[in-house]
């Protein structure tokens, strides 16, 4: 199991609304995250917009790849720039730079 963990920037005058975005989910979002093995994912934000992502996966890229092969995605991915700094064009979800793993306790 891969242990994936990213950081992005959410724009500080949005993280009200970014909060409450995920606060509801979109179920089909959720099923389609659940279908192409993302487990244990979880998002951190901070105060200053940093976000932190953590997830679980047999194979990240093959997760990405389902995800971006699922309809809800592209909506999600395009309501969910705006609130993101920095992209350079980039959805959200290509953003998505992993973190090196230099330490774990198991």
């Amino acid at each position: 199991m891969q242990r994936v963990c990213f950081l992005l920037k959410v724009r500080e005058d949005r993280i009200a609304e970014y909060r409450e975005r995920h606060a509801a989910v979109w179920p089909e979002m959720l099923e389609a995250l659940s279908a192409t093995g993302w487990h244990n994912y979880s998002l951190f934000l901070r105060e200053d917009g940093l976000l932190v992502g953590y997830l679980e996966t047999e194979d990240f890229e093959a997760a990405q790849a389902g995800m971006e092969a699922a309809e809800v995605n592209a909506r999600w991915q395009a309501e969910m720039a705006p609130f993101f700094e920095s992209l350079d064009g980039a959805r959200p979800d290509e953003a998505m730079k992993p973190l090196t793993e230099v330490f774990h306790l198991a």
